[in-house]
């Protein structure tokens, strides 16, 4: 019986071994918790384990990592998976993915036999233990370590149980965990981005669980266990788990498997160097999506403040695509020091967006698309919107250089870029006057100085007080008593409109036979 349990321990180690090794395939993972919401640092370690994995004609796995299901937030992984697809980085296997991969579940909750499996193999060749250990006996070393100033730990007391000891234990159905013997690492981490790094955890820490008594496994077996059997070849993840790589790397000897290669992204930080945080209401990928960032200036902004590019990469301002990041990525480029995000340059990514979207007839026309429905949207009992294309069209080429988002076009203070003035009488001047006034703007060019300087000349001219002509026909042209200056809200709508709308203001107009002519 025995021999026949070994002999399945030694199928389970060597089943995935033989391809692992002779694989050379790129292969890497994102694997978040459900614990909450996508945020900039779990956005920054996807993108970069894509971009390497574009770069060198890899897969991009996504692995959800639920196995503490006391803290699983609901429609987490739904959410996660619909902010990446939102991005553009295409998930090659796990949930989200076109096609089924061969290395599935990818959700851990769903390979709790796989590991415990597995587990097994540890326990028999003496790399791991049953600990009886109740949490009063835990909670007083906490307690004890605490009071004499030392760093509260494990003290491994089951680690030296005989077998007679275990077998009582079981007999009476005593309730254990199972802990993997820690022993030292002597050998430094090559992190392919921060170089050696040497860290010798069992000097600080006690045997770590690995499999808790509900029989799910802890974060550091599943990863390892996930990682060789998926045949991951690069770990891409937050620097917080470098100290952590020394307990896998152990667990990678323990098993006989050849460990991945290992590199650490360094924090983000705010632009003043203080840590970035979860707690932070703005770090989430849901609140830059509904303030109107699009997705390629934010991937843009993330890698910007963290290198793996040439320097003249982000030299100067430029939005690039994700096929050209991933064709000039190096992860031998990316910084080991903390990346400092500058809200600006964000703002500035995706104003160059607008411009980059104007570019091209098929973007503009989505863009056209994207306004008619925010103005609708806005202005839901409006009956006399303003939505012609080429109107909207010289909208946003004006916009492109003032506003940071597409959505600021519906700002009440913008209004008259939409909502058409009704039944308004440009009576302040002559039937005379306003065919002048009209002829003029048709031969003028429409910019704000130009403008500004011609009605200026026209109210001296005819001798019409120029703040009374401008009121006027600022509420021709958008009905407002507020707003820019007349000219530059003929500038914005433009030639065609405001003639357009003076028309119609002139149209409303029936002088009578005694009105005179406004005189100064």
């Amino acid at each position: 019986m025995l021999l026949l349990k070994r002999t399945k321990s030694l199928n389970i180690l060597t089943k995935y071994i033989i391809k692992r090794f002779n694989s050379t395939a790129v292969r890497v993972r994102f694997a978040p918790s459900p614990t909450g919401y996508l945020h900039l640092g779990g956005l920054r370690t996807a993108l970069y384990n894509y971009l390497y994995a574009r770069h060198h004609n890899g897969k991009f796995l996504l692995r959800i990592e639920d196995t503490d299901q006391t803290r699983l937030v609901q429609r987490a992984m739904e959410s996660l998976i619909e902010d990446l697809q939102w991005t553009g980085i295409e998930i090659d296997e796990g949930p989200g993915s076109k096609v089924d991969g061969n290395y599935g579940p990818y959700i851990q909750s769903q390979r709790t036999n796989i590991y415990l499996d597995h587990v097994k193999i540890l326990l028999e060749n003496g790399s791991a233990y049953r600990c009886f250990c109740t949490e009063r006996r835990l909670e007083l070393l906490r307690k004890e370590a605490l009071r004499t100033r030392q760093v509260p730990k494990y003290d491994n007391k089951c680690r030296h149980l005989s077998q007679k000891q275990i077998d009582e234990h079981l007999v009476k159905s005593t309730p254990y965990c199972i802990r993997f013997k820690l022993d030292d690492y002597e050998e430094p981490i090559n992190d392919l981005i921060y170089g050696p790094v040497h860290h010798n955890v069992s000097q600080n820490e006690g045997d770590p669980v690995i499999m808790k008594s509900d029989q799910f496994p802890t974060y550091h077996f599943a990863n390892v266990v996930d990682d060789h059997l998926m045949e991951i070849s690069h770990v891409f993840r937050g620097v917080e788990w470098q100290i952590s790589t020394t307990k896998h790397l152990l667990l990678y000897r323990a098993f006989g498997w050849q460990p991945p290669e290992y590199g650490h992204l360094p924090l983000l930080v705010n632009s003043d160097g203080t840590k970035l945080s979860k707690r932070q209401g703005d770090i989430g990928i849901k609140n830059f999506r509904d303030k109107g960032y699009f997705p390629i200036a934010l991937l843009n902004y993330v890698v910007s403040a963290g290198g793996g590019f040439p320097h003249e990469q982000f030299s100067k301002p430029k939005v690039h695509t994700l096929s050209d990041l991933s064709e000039k990525f190096n992860i031998k480029k990316v910084n080991s020091h903390p990346s400092r995000l500058n809200p600006e340059v964000l703002d500035e990514f995706n104003r160059l967006q607008i411009e980059e979207l104007l570019k091209s007839e098929e973007s503009t026309n989505n863009l056209v698309e994207m306004v008619q429905c925010l103005v609708k949207t806005t202005y839901p009992t409006e009956t006399n919107l303003d939505l012609n294309t080429e109107h909207i069209r010289n909208v946003l080429k004006w916009s492109s250089k003032r506003l940071t988002f597409i959505k600021d076009l519906t700002s009440p203070k913008l209004s008259f870029l939409w909502v058409k003035p009704v039944n308004f009488k440009l009576d302040v001047i002559s039937e005379e006057q306003r065919k002048m006034l009209l002829d003029i703007l048709t031969k003028e060019v429409f910019t704000k100085d130009i403008l500004n300087s011609a009605l200026k000349d026209f109210s001296k001219q005819h001798g019409v007080k120029f703040p009374i002509l401008m009121k006027s026909l600022r509420s021709a042209l958008s009905g407002l008593k507020e707003g820019p200056g007349v000219a530059e809200m003929m500038e914005i709508l433009g030639k065609e409109v405001v003639i357009e709308r003076i028309t119609d203001a002139m149209s409303e107009c029936k002088e009578s036979p005694n009105k005179e002519k406004v005189v100064v």
